[in-house]
């Protein structure tokens, strides 16, 4: 049956309201359509609502500050760590009050050891990504912290059954070489495609035995980043599939047709004032170049649909989260055809 869920982003400042929708709409999702409930992050809250602070509240012995220019790690646990964890222990929280009761698969987007190795930078240095032994260190607290993480989750709602979506949306750039170091004069160094499969499969394997039922990478709109993510070993390849282009969806059904589940990031819906929202339309963004490549409509079944990130009010990202579970209906009307 086709899934419906989000990246994790939400607008506002209300995490209680925000997780009680996330959890509430996709619960009464439509007959055909799979509600996945998921764990939202509120990065309105400023940088330890995002998912990069997020990550290091999570890090085990591995201390991390905000510095003038951003996150870096640090020698001793300071306050943005002791803030950090409370805001994920209040989201825990939150999330206990919303998932009462509710027994289920609950999709728990993460920051993958790549993006966070790019993000946060050395006490002392450069970037994290661009010290060998550092990202190597940086991976194994993030595997370990992931995998409390979703122990405490569990505990918040006995009855959920983790779904790991790990973001990797600076996946690309690290490969390519692009990123640019500190002084933004030089480009950091390529993390060759089989080194960074390697970490994020740390993760992924860290959250198998955490319990995670299945683990999907979301390398975000880049198709360069299709093969690493088939070599962490993950279940699901998520990616925007807006834009893709023949020769990235011809490597998405390469690693479709090898196993891989497609976790499909919808484009927001267009609208117009005669018609209203587009559902067909923006199903067709995936149905349409799916069949192209001669995948076969029925696999549209086992695709999940990714709602977000949601931009504007509470209200908006609740509309756009129904219109993807509108889609969804779309989408399987050709999967059943």
């Amino acid at each position: 049956m086709i899934g419906v869920t989000g990246t994790g982003d939400w607008p506002g400042l209300d995490v209680l309201e925000a997780q009680q929708v996330a959890v509430g709409d996709l619960v009464d999702a439509p007959e055909g359509v799979q509600g996945l409930p998921f764990v939202v992050h509120l990065p309105e809250r400023g940088p330890l609502g995002t998912l990069v602070g997020r990550a290091l509240a999570m890090l085990v012995d591995l201390p991390a500050e905000l510095g003038p220019h951003g996150w870096k790690l640090a020698d001793r646990p300071g306050a943005d760590l002791a803030r950090g964890r409370a805001l994920l222990r209040e989201d825990g929280d939150a999330l206990a009050v919303a998932g009462h009761g509710y027994a289920g698969p609950l999709v728990v987007p993460v920051l993958g050891p790549v993006t966070l190795a790019a993000s946060v930078y050395l006490a002392r240095g450069d970037r994290v990504l661009a010290d060998a032994g550092a990202f190597r260190e940086l991976t194994q607290s993030l595997a370990a912290g992931v995998a409390e993480h979703l122990a405490a989750l569990v505990r918040a709602v006995p009855g959920a059954v983790p779904r790991v979506l790990v973001h990797e949306p600076l996946l690309a750039p690290a490969t390519a070489g692009v990123l640019p170091t500190f002084s933004g004069y030089a480009r950091l160094r390529s993390v060759p495609g089989p080194l960074a499969a390697e970490r994020i499969g740390e993760v992924v394997r860290a959250t198998r035995a955490a319990g995670a039922e299945d683990v999907a990478v979301h390398g975000g709109a880049a198709w360069s980043t299709v093969s690493t993510i088939a070599g962490t070993g993950a279940d699901g390849l998520a990616i925007e599939v807006a834009g893709l282009g023949e020769a990235g969806w011809e490597r998405v059904a390469a690693v479709v047709e090898d196993g891989l589940r497609l976790w499909a990031h919808l484009p927001p819906q267009a609208s117009s004032q005669c018609a209203g929202p587009d559902a067909v339309g923006q199903a067709r963004t995936l149905t349409a170049p799916w069949r192209s490549v001669g995948l076969p409509a029925a696999g549209l079944a086992d695709v999940v649909l990714l709602a977000g990130p949601s931009e504007g009010t509470p209200d908006q990202a609740r509309g756009a989260l129904a219109g993807v579970v509108r889609a969804a209906r779309a989408v399987a009307e050709v999967a059943y055809s």
